[in-house]
């Protein structure tokens, strides 16, 4: 790159970053691809943070498809924290977002529930748990037990056969098919566009502004797509199949100040490592999930009846109440599901990237905790953005 005129010597060296970081600081043009939780999410926060941010969200699927790439609208979606106390941070920062809504927003379609984690006696091993679906969840001395309502430890009579030890606290449940679309009327409401549109490549989605302008930044949250994308093709990221049952049943009257029905979850089961067991209540109507399975590299889209029936099973012996004691048969099922989670190596990416000249933000590899670390992973999207476009942070 030649010289540019009038631009100090020592700025020369970083030629790049001084172009970009005078580019955007009055109104930058962002495109974000990918429309589930952490895409809209992210379009929402960005759209709040800085009124000249200029944004649209583009994607193969939208709120309201039915898709077996689209994860976000198969999911459960709770708050139970997955994370070491050391990678807490993206769900710490959710979490009073969460609360907010649960308390001030009724109409985003989440509800407060008491939720119970089980840790099983077979897997408990040198007084840790270990457990296939989480590193953090199933610690019997959780940091979450400061950050969540009312947590204390389950004393040994409450305690199912088999089980080791336990805790109780207040968590939330979320009504996928009623937030995701409030998040769209909230981004909506702020001037963010949304367009389809299916990509080959990350740096395509520099065309796609409704603006007509080049992009300036590009979010990337395609999820389980990064594996596959053009410029990004992530070989750490694989699906993690998600297979439930959604039923009519619950689980009791729900208790005083809307906080549902009991959320069960246990450390493990005896029908395989990647057989999960775990009952929840979605808000506004929305049925109680019952749960399920973490099949890494399995891209089956459709409900094995087997698998179904060892679910119903595993539910109802965890919570007979369900069904007042008349076991699967008195369950009403509403619809089978399957989704695939959007699992990565290592973890989550977020992270900034040069792609043919332009910058992308990278966001994806969430798991299975997409909706309770949304808010904190778009909160260092935004930093990342805004060192990008040289604006301070405001957060």
């Amino acid at each position: 790159m030649r010289g540019i005129i009038g631009v100090p010597a020592a700025i020369r060296e970083n030629q790049l970053a001084y172009i970009l970081n005078h580019k955007f600081s009055k109104m930058p043009t962002i495109v974000v691809v990918g429309a589930g939780v952490s895409g809209i999410t992210c379009a929402y926060e960005l759209a709040k943070h800085n009124k000249d941010n200029v944004i649209t969200v583009v994607a193969k699927h939208m709120p309201g498809d039915y898709d077996i790439e689209y994860a976000s609208p198969w999911a459960g979606a709770n708050v139970l924290p997955m994370a070491t106390e050391r990678d807490s941070r993206w769900e710490r920062r959710t979490w009073p977002k969460l609360e907010y809504l649960a308390k001030e927003v009724p109409e985003a379609g989440i509800h407060f529930q008491k939720s119970r984690v089980l840790r099983r006696e077979k897997d408990i091993v040198n007084g840790q748990c270990e457990s296939p679906l989480s590193d953090g969840l199933f610690h019997p001395d959780p940091w979450y037990k400061t950050l969540l309502l009312d947590f204390r430890e389950l004393s040994k009579t409450e305690l199912p056969t088999g089980y080791h030890s336990g805790c109780e606290f207040t968590s939330v449940c979320i009504n996928t098919m009623i937030y995701i679309p409030w998040l769209v009327g909230q981004c909506a409401k702020l001037g963010v566009v949304f367009k389809r549109a299916t990509l080959k490549h990350i740096s395509e989605a520099k065309k796609l502004s409704h603006t007509g302008k080049p992009a300036d930044i590009i979010v990337n949250a395609t999820g389980l797509l990064a594996c596959r994308l053009g410029g990004v093709m992530d070989s750490k990221v694989h699906p993690a199949r998600g297979q439930i049952v959604v039923v009519r049943n619950e689980s009791g009257e729900p208790a005083e100040q809307g906080t549902g029905t009991m959320m069960v979850t246990t450390s493990g089961n005896d029908d395989g490592e990647d057989q999960l067991t775990y009952v929840m209540q979605r808000a506004v109507g929305g049925g109680t999930i019952l749960g399920g399975t973490y099949q890494k590299d399995n891209w089956d889209a459709n409900p094995d009846p087997n698998i179904a029936l060892g679910i119903m099973k595993r539910t109802v012996e965890i919570m007979p109440e369900l069904t007042g004691g008349k076991g699967i048969d008195g369950l009403d099922v509403i619809r089978h599901g399957v989704g695939l989670r959007p699992y990565r190596d290592g973890g989550v990416r977020i992270e900034k990237e040069n792609v043919d000249g332009t910058w992308v933000v990278h966001n994806y590899g969430h798991a299975g905790w997409g909706y309770q670390g949304s808010y904190g992973c778009a909160e260092k999207v935004i930093e990342l953005v805004d060192e990008i476009a040289g604006v301070k942070a405001k957060l």
